[in-house]
């Protein structure tokens, strides 16, 4: 759902677009083990199909058993699974040979949260470590299916779920008994994944305190999840020819989804050698993400003391020291960030800088996410929006957890993880390059979508308006050469837009930080007109 951090400033909550940390030592990437592995070789294999819930699996670490009985049988390599033969009492398990290490079991959950679709849960079992997820089936006939992640680092997708674009909401305590029908939800002309990652993050748990603290590194495990995903449910189903796979997140995401993109691009190279399905990613939706953070961290002097999304919020002295403050900034950023990365250095001028371009504002009470309203508080518990605790409680009762599938290991629910955002911090992860990615990605015919509210701080559209005006790829003349148009929902004004050579930045007028959760109607306007390869 949104940035957050440790911090450096009074409310405890600092600017994840500056990511302040310690140094620490880098975990080393690692690959899946069986890239490479050809069909050929595999013809005769047999694999787990079924097995129960969280119980013990003999490739997989050992599970306390919970409330789901042991089914067992086999299947060909080269067979897929009906969904609708997916039980609500037990988990199915699937798996992949070219990710020996990897497994997704699922199961129904039924009469919950929109009865109108099928809708089930499960995890992803990478060893001792455990993704959730939510899938949702569309409302209506689609070819299309989104990956969802929520931001943070930490923050689980349950938010993005009840809070902004699934099929139910919980937006008051009324809605803790029962979640409440979403009109605008992303899965009316598409099927969606929320994905709680990476491991520590909501239902998302590790046997043995194993973690993750690199973007690069969670992206092995979720490229493994959809690659199964595709190979045992959508493989030659009718339509499957014509799916379209989008992934799609906010904040954080920023920084997420390129590498992860990237990573399901180069793995199909490797899919596709060893004669598997390919995953059919068409594009990359990121909602006022955080991608460059140096471009993010000048830019708070835009939003702070101009008119660029309301009236200048700060003294005009501030406003004049942060101007003073600017070419320095962007000089050590670029020296110690960008042409050189040491973690030290650059942790010392993101420190440096954003004493001077972030602390002002955290006097001033404002929302960060949403600049026009004070922060509902206090921030550390609520992050300014007092539903996240109504999904917190609705997620922590007994009988939702059941009903979910939902590991006994699993503790208390939290909307955000602290624990995962420090091991995020300490690798200063949200610091390095992450636009050279989203450059390869247009580069391979991969279209992006940059969407941002106009009334966010800590991610806001003019940092983001800068660094894809700077983005090095063979479109980028002709993307700096499109104006900024209106683009119009129901014949009133939702933003603006330029679009070319498949990259595409929209603001929405009125939204902060989440989009959906502020515009619905626009929100769902542009995802259906982005899926339909239609301009804005």
């Amino acid at each position: 759902m949104v940035l957050r951090s440790l911090a450096r400033s009074p409310l405890l909550i600092v600017s994840l677009c500056s990511l302040v940390a310690a140094k620490a030592a880098q975990y080393p990437l690692r690959a899946p083990a069986g890239y490479g592995a050809s069909q050929s070789t595999l013809k005769n294999a047999h694999f787990d199909l079924v097995n129960h819930g969280s119980g013990y699996a003999p490739t997989f670490s050992n599970v306390m058993e919970d409330d789901f009985p042991v089914l067992t049988h086999h299947y060909e390599v080269n067979s897929t699974v009906e969904l609708s033969s997916i039980s609500d009492e037990y988990f199915t398990r699937v798996n992949h040979p070219m990710f020996p290490h990897h497994s997704v079991r699922i199961k129904r959950s039924k009469d919950w949260c929109d009865t109108s679709v099928k809708s089930y849960t499960g995890y992803i079992d990478i060893g001792a470590k455990h993704l959730f997820f939510y899938f949702f089936e569309s409302r209506s006939p689609s070819n299309d299916l989104i990956l969802w992640t929520n931001g943070g680092p930490g923050c689980s997708s349950s938010l993005g779920l009840f809070m902004e674009l699934g099929p139910c909401q919980i937006l008051s305590e009324e809605d803790i008994s029962s979640p409440k029908f979403n009109p605008h939800s992303w899965n009316n002309n598409a099927s969606v994944i929320f994905i709680d990652q990476p491991i520590g993050v909501g239902f998302s748990y590790a046997d043995y305190g194993e973690h993750v603290g690199r973007t690069e590194e969670a992206a092995k495990d979720v490229a493994a999840f959809v690659a199964i995903f595709m190979e045992r449910f959508v493989k030659g189903k009718a339509g499957a020819e014509d799916l379209k796979f989008h992934m799609a997140g906010e904040s954080y995401g920023g920084r997420y989804l390129p590498v992860f993109a990237s990573e399901v691009v180069d793995m199909n190279t490797e899919l596709k050698k060893g004669g598997w399905t390919p995953v059919p990613l068409k594009s990359v939706m990121i909602g006022n993400g955080i991608t460059d953070f140096a471009s993010m961290m000048t830019s708070y002097y835009d939003v702070q003391c101009t008119n660029a999304s309301l009236k200048p919020l700060l003294p005009i002295s501030t406003c004049v020291r942060m101007r003073q403050a600017i070419p320095r900034c962007e000089a050590l950023l670029r020296s110690e960030c960008l042409d050189r990365f040491d973690s030290m250095s650059c942790l010392a001028a993101s420190a440096t800088c954003g004493m001077e371009l972030e602390d002002p504002f955290f006097m001033t009470g404002l929302n960060p996410y949403d600049i026009s309203k004070p922060c509902d508080g206090p921030i550390e518990e609520t992050l300014c929006y007092p539903v996240t605790q109504h999904i917190r409680t609705y997620l922590n009762k007994p009988e939702t957890r059941k009903q979910l599938g939902v590991s006994k290991n699993v503790g208390e629910y939290k909307g955000c993880s602290d624990e995962v955002g420090t091991d995020f911090h300490t690798h200063v992860d949200g610091m390095r390059m992450t636009a050279p990615y989203v450059e390869g990605l247009l580069e391979r015919g991969i279209k992006v979508l940059i969407y941002v509210g106009t009334y966010d701080w800590i991610c806001n559209h003019v940092g983001n308006y800068r660094w894809t005006a700077a983005l090095q790829w063979s479109g980028h003349k002709a993307f700096n050469k499109e104006e900024l148009r209106e683009w119009k929902v129901g014949g009133e004004v939702a933003g603006r837009t330029r679009s070319a050579e498949g990259l595409t930045f929209a603001t929405v007028f009125g939204a902060g930080h989440m989009v959906p959760y502020d515009k619905p109607e626009q929100a769902l306007a542009l995802l259906n007109r982005w899926l339909a390869d239609q301009e804005l």
